[in-house]
This record gives structure tokens, C-alpha cells and sequence, in this order.
């Protein structure tokens, strides 16, 4: 019969060389946190089960990425890094859908030789920059909240908070009758620990004793904060014949999809931010310090920026023309919407050098039929379209 014992084992002395290897070769600073190429590194081949049927890495290429407070969380919650690792992939999906119509669209690079995964554009405190820190944080909380409701994390479970709390007595009364008509019950989604371990996680090694610190830690916060103001009550009913006699209810995550829609809004009324004379670059002290600054705008007519909103501290380039320096692909033969007076639009999207229009044979299977028993039957149907790209 097979044994675990190895697989543990294997597991344990890949730390444990990593650990030596670490000491010598530590992960470069920089502007993007390496914990973000997890999403290239932690595909399904380099997982391996633990004794609990788990999966937690050992590929050393993973760990290379992480700071040693974040190899500690992954050792402390076995399970965890596939949630990070499913959390990065997504937030980089959600980026790039947010910003296909833009001139800067989210595009990532090769992260080999020590690039980062976003590009040079990173290295600007802008808000497209606040908007990568605060969507990646977003899925982390996000991923890890709904993996511990679905068992695979093995330090946290479903969240039982709200039946413990108030149990039964914690019911909605009917507003007829004035009978409780619901109950807590179900697996609701650990917005909680996500938040914690988001925290822990996502912020280690931002010290917010620069002003550059100070702005991702509060995009990060923003990115949480998004999260957890999205969890909605959801419910089953339990009766004869269909009947809703009880419902049971609980806590759940939104869509992703959803996240990034309300993100995506306060990135286009992002704060331009700077210090304030009452706050502290040096963030504080004690575990939460880090957390008390305070963020003025730049413009003394804007309101101070909230908890949800989004921060930058310098313009965005102009992503028109490319610059290797900065990382920007330029909008050179990207696709733009004639008919469009939007950021989509040809006008905008190629920032007035004018663009190209063709037509083009698109082949697709059309006037499809359902034959019993079981097949589908499609034609091929030629069609022409038109396409605009910018010059």
C-alpha cells in the first residue's frame, strides 16, 4: 500500500535545502513583488499530495519567489500556495479583461532573469500600478476565502462565525407573520481568514516608511476591502414538495468579475495622493502601524481618499508610442472601434496618427442542428469583417 511518508518527507528536505539556498541568493526588491510570478510557477505538474490528500509544492522554483515570512505562511496553512497561485492567474485575467479597450492593456512578460511578471511599468507610482496592487491582494483574499470553505487549505475551514453568534435566534422574522422564515447554516466563504492571510501574505516587506510603500500598502487595503464589502447572503429552501417551510442561509463570495468592475471604477477616479502632515512615514509601531498613515490629496480641493478608493502618486505615461525603458508596447497595430467615442475608439486608441481598415474572410460553423441521437451538425459559413488597427 502506498505511503505518504516519502512524499512528506521529500517535501520537507526541499525546504530545507531551499532554506540554505535563500540565505545566499535572496529574492531581488524591487518595485513588483516576486510572490506575483507565482501565478507562471504554480502550474498543476509541480504540486504533489501531502499525507492529507492536500496539495502543497515542493518545486523549488516556487519558493524562490516568496520572502521568508511568506515560505513560513505556506508551511504553517499546507494547501495554501495553490489558492495564491489560482489567485494570481486570476487577477491577471481580470486585469487584462478591465484594460482590453485601453492603450495600456495589462500585458505581462516573461519573468525569467529576474523581469517582472507586469513589466517595467511597476516601477512608476501611477494608477495603473495601483490598480495591479490592488486587484492581485483583491484574489488572494479572494481565493484563499473560497478555498476554505471548499476544504482544500488545511488550517481553516468554512466560517461558522455567524451560527455561532446568534444561531437560530440570529433568524429573519417574516414581516407577515413575525415567524422566523430563515436560519443560519451552509459553509459560508472565510472572508475573514482571506483578509488575514491576504494581509500577512500580500504586504510583507511594504514597511510604509515611503511614500511609495505607503500607496501600495493602501491599494492592497483597497483591494481587501472590495472583497469583503461584495460577500452576500445567499439561501436554500427546505420544505415539502418544493415548499420553503426554512431556509437555510449563508455567506458568499461574489463573482470575481465583480470585484474587478467596482476596482475598475476607482481606478478611473483614482486619488492623486501625497503625505500628509499628520501622518508618519515611518508608519507606527506595533503589528497594525504600518496601517495608520494618512494620505492627503494632491489637489487640496479633493476630498481625502477613502478606504475603497485607489492611489497613485505621479501621471501615467501615455502608452501611445513604445518605450522600452518604461516597458510600454505603444498602440502601434493594436485593434480599435471606428465607431467609437470612447478610450476603445480609433481616435483615442491611436492617438491620432490614424489607422488602417480591412476586410477580412472569417470562417465559422454556422446553422448547427441537433440530430438524434446524439450528434450536433454544422455548416461552415464564410463572412466578411471589418477590422481597424492603428497605424
Amino acid at each position: 500500500m502506498w505511503s505518504p511518508a516519502p512524499m512528506v518527507l521529500l517535501a520537507l528536505m526541499s525546504l530545507a535545502v531551499l532554506a540554505q539556498v535563500q540565505s545566499k541568493h535572496k529574492p531581488g526588491r524591487g518595485r513588483g513583488p516576486n510572490w506575483w510570478k507565482i501565478a507562471k510557477v504554480g502550474e498543476p505538474n509541480n504540486l504533489l499530495p501531502l499525507s492529507n490528500g492536500m496539495l502543497s509544492t515542493i518545486d523549488p522554483a516556487m519558493y524562490a519567489n516568496l520572502r521568508r515570512k511568506q515560505r513560513r505562511l505556506a508551511r504553517e496553512n499546507l494547501g495554501v500556495l495553490v489558492a495564491v497561485s489560482k489567485g494570481a492567474n486570476e487577477a491577471i485575467k481580470e486585469c487584462q479583461f478591465q484594460f482590453r479597450n485601453r492603450r495600456w492593456n495589462c500585458s505581462t512578460k516573461n519573468f525569467l532573469r529576474g523581469k517582472n511578471l507586469f513589466g517595467k511599468i511597476v516601477d512608476r507610482g501611477c494608477r495603473e500600478t495601483a490598480f495591479i496592487y490592488a486587484i492581485t491582494s483583491a484574489a488572494v483574499t479572494h481565493a484563499v476565502a473560497r478555498s476554505c470553505s471548499e476544504g482544500t487549505i488545511e488550517s481553516c475551514t468554512c466560517d461558522y462565525s455567524h451560527q455561532a453568534r446568534g444561531g437560530p435566534n440570529t433568524a429573519g422574522p417574516n414581516s407577515a407573520t413575525g415567524v422566523r422564515d430563515w436560519e443560519w447554516g451552509g459553509c459560508s466563504d472565510n472572508i475573514g481568514f482571506g483578509y488575514k492571510f491576504s494581509r500577512e501574505f500580500v504586504d510583507t516587506g511594504e514597511r510604509g516608511r515611503t511614500l511609495r510603500e505607503m500607496m501600495n500598502l493602501h491599494n492592497n487595503e483597497a483591494g481587501r476591502a472590495h472583497v469583503a464589502a461584495e460577500m452576500r447572503q445567499e439561501c436554500k429552501c427546505h420544505g415539502m414538495s418544493g415548499s420553503c417551510t426554512v431556509k437555510t442561509c449563508w455567506m458568499r463570495l461574489p463573482s470575481f468579475r465583480v470585484v474587478g468592475d467596482n476596482l475598475k471604477d476607482r481606478f478611473d477616479g483614482a486619488s492623486r495622493v501625497m503625505v500628509s502632515n499628520a501622518g508618519s512615514l515611518r508608519g507606527g509601531g506595533g503589528k497594525k502601524g504600518k496601517y495608520n498613515f494618512q494620505l492627503k490629496p494632491y489637489n487640496p480641493e479633493h476630498k481625502p481618499p477613502g478606504v475603497k478608493d485607489l492611489v497613485y502618486l505621479e501621471p501615467s505615461p501615455m502608452f501611445c508610442e513604445r518605450n522600452p525603458k518604461l516597458g510600454i508596447q505603444g498602440t502601434h497595430g493594436r485593434q480599435c472601434n471606428d465607431t467609437s467615442i470612447g478610450v476603445d475608439g480609433c481616435d483615442l486608441m491611436c492617438c491620432g496618427r490614424g489607422y488602417r481598415t480591412q476586410e477580412i474572410v472569417v470562417v465559422e460553423r454556422c446553422s448547427c442542428t441537433f440530430h438524434w441521437c446524439c450528434e450536433v451538425k454544422c455548416k461552415l459559413c464564410r463572412t466578411k469583417k471589418t477590422i481597424h488597427t492603428c497605424l
